[in-house]
């Protein structure tokens, strides 16, 4: 090697170790400038995590005690302590520990949830024989037993001897509607009528 080649080689070593600490030194500076916002990022990431798993383990313990409750509610429907707790760990099923119970003692009660308060609706409708109920709720586009309500309204329609109105009323009725079939016997009874 050279004289020349050796001055080169120390002064790309020299490079190198000025890009280095030039680098070291620009790290320390963001550091130093930023310090206190990447403590506060790392603190609100690990408390972050720590929320997450201790609401992932309230909920499950929530869930476990709202189907325990539910459960005692199923066996006894008066059970006040277990309606309570139902209430407080989980809305929805204590909705429908209110649907049950209502459904058994064949009244209304105020339940929010779209389905079953239709549900219940038509379960008082049919139990009271109410055409007028039936019909509003056969009226209602998104209603989950429509034409079985149109159905039953037909049904009550014909049991009262009003035959013809009862025929218009079945023919509201879809082909594609698991409804039909029944529809089609009642037709055939109403013809002889």
């Amino acid at each position: 090697m050279s004289i020349k080649e050796n001055v080169d080689y120390v002064k790309e070593e020299l490079n190198s170790q000025e890009k280095f600490l030039e680098s070291f030194v620009k790290g320390e500076r963001f550091y130093k400038k930023y310090r206190t916002l990447i403590f506060a990022s790392i603190a609100i990431i690990v408390i972050g995590s720590i929320g997450f798993v201790i609401k992932k383990n309230v909920d499950e313990s929530n869930k476990l005690e709202a189907n325990l409750a539910f459960n005692k509610v199923l066996q006894n429907s008066n059970d006040k302590e277990a309606l309570e707790l139902l209430k407080n760990k989980n809305e929805k099923l204590y909705e429908v520990a209110l649907f049950l119970q209502a459904k058994n003692e064949n009244k209304a009660s105020n339940i929010t949830i779209p389905v079953l308060k239709e549900l219940a609706e038509y379960q008082v409708a049919l139990s009271n024989k109410n055409i007028d109920e039936l019909n509003n709720l056969s009226m209602q586009g998104d209603f989950l037993l429509k034409e079985f309500a149109i159905f039953n309204k037909a049904l009550l329609l014909s049991n009262e001897g009003k035959y013809e109105e009862a025929k218009t009323v079945l023919k509201l009725i879809p082909q594609t509607s698991k409804a039909f079939e029944l529809s089609n016997l009642l037709n055939h009874y109403l013809l002889t009528k």
